[in-house]
């Protein structure tokens, strides 16, 4: 059986690599998905280039537990020695452009659902391929959660070596602003809006948040991006400033915003506060589960469509994080059929009645 499901989303999976679907362009690799479906006798509802299926037998008195992965990648980088959009398979590795993030879990899921849907199971099963989850955009998964049923759970199929991560940091990405005075540089005229920036960067650089979560670690935040000046002989007056903030779950996205701001002179604006930090507790019926199979919980410092699930969820699917977004990116096929085993072996009879634990 899982021989069967491997090969499946073998060749599933290397048609999705042959189709380009960057975030906000993935509509071709969503009708190919969305027609595959409707092949296998699955019924799928679309909602911009979101596509989802709910198992037969839905009954709002039980629990619902979705399956989610997503459809979109980011762009090649310029290292590929390999073409992107040719699935090439090598041994056990299949090369291609979101093969390990995170088109493994995205058709390991599939599988998995097709098999759970055609048994009687104690909780609802979803399953939710998501859009533009690289950019968190406002078409992916933030548009379709309000659709879908009453959620009480969720497993995201991202890159974690098939060991579940049950908590993951919120991501907060605020802009700074110093102001200054333009002058000629030669008579050493106005006020140099890069030199006001540079004791809120040093601040930015060496403090450190009290509060460390044993599972994601400090809270931790970058400046990666700066942008000051016109030519050189002009003293800038405006010098501006990307901050990259990871928070822990020990605090809000809010409460960072609030302690930096209060630290520094130069402006700061926060992009969103909506990616705040998510997980389960370790209690949870499916983390029990996981735990029975000798499997290892551990935080994730990396974001996804996780962040925008008001309810409990954990990130577990095949493959490695350190693959994502690399050059010559790959999945070990030996890696799809030993998540779609543990799926089934998760979820099979799974109660998500925490009452019945």
């Amino acid at each position: 059986m899982t021989e069967a499901y491997t090969h499946q989303a073998t060749e599933l999976l290397s048609h999705l690599i042959a189709i380009p679907s960057i975030s906000r362009e993935e509509t071709a690799a969503a009708d190919y998905l969305e027609t595959w479906m409707q092949k296998a006798g699955l019924s799928p509802h679309r909602e911009a280039n979101n596509l989802w299926c709910v198992a037969p037998g839905y009954d709002a008195s039980r629990p619902t537990l979705l399956l989610n992965a997503h459809i979109d990648t980011v762009r090649p980088v310029s290292t590929w020695t390999r073409p992107p959009h040719v699935a090439q398979t090598e041994g056990d590795r299949l090369y291609g452009l979101g093969s390990n993030d995170c088109g493994g879990g995205l058709v390991s899921l599939l599988m998995v659902f097709c098999h759970l849907r055609s048994t009687p199971q104690s909780c609802n099963l979803i399953y939710l391929a998501s859009a533009e989850e690289e950019v968190s955009g406002a078409n992916g998964c933030s548009r379709v959660l309000p659709l879908l049923p009453p959620v009480t759970a969720a497993i995201v199929g991202e890159p974690t070596g098939m060991q579940p991560a049950i908590a993951e940091k919120g991501l907060m990405v605020i802009d700074m602003v110093s102001h200054g005075k333009s002058g000629h540089a030669a008579r050493g005229e106005g006020i140099n809006a890069i030199y006001k920036m540079l004791d809120d960067l040093q601040w930015i650089r060496d403090y450190r948040f009290e509060r460390v979560s044993p599972l994601l670690g400090p809270t931790l935040m970058q400046a990666t991006v700066l942008h000051a000046g016109t030519q050189h002989n002009v003293v800038p007056d405006t010098c501006t400033a990307v901050i990259d903030v990871r928070t822990n779950e020990l605090y809000s996205n809010e409460e960072v915003f609030g302690i930096i701001r209060s630290h520094v002179s130069s402006e700061v604006k926060a992009h969103s506060f909506r990616l705040s930090s998510s997980g389960i507790p370790v209690s949870h019926p499916i983390v029990q589960r996981c735990l029975s199979m000798g499997m290892i919980p551990f935080g994730s410092p990396t974001l996804s469509d996780q962040a925008l699930m008001p309810f409990a969820s954990l990130k577990l699917g095949p493959g490695q994080s350190s693959r994502s977004h690399s050059a010559d990116e790959y999945i070990c096929i030996s890696e799809i059929k030993d998540a779609i085993g543990k799926y089934i072996q998760i979820l099979d009879g799974l109660d998500l009645c925490l009452d019945n634990q």
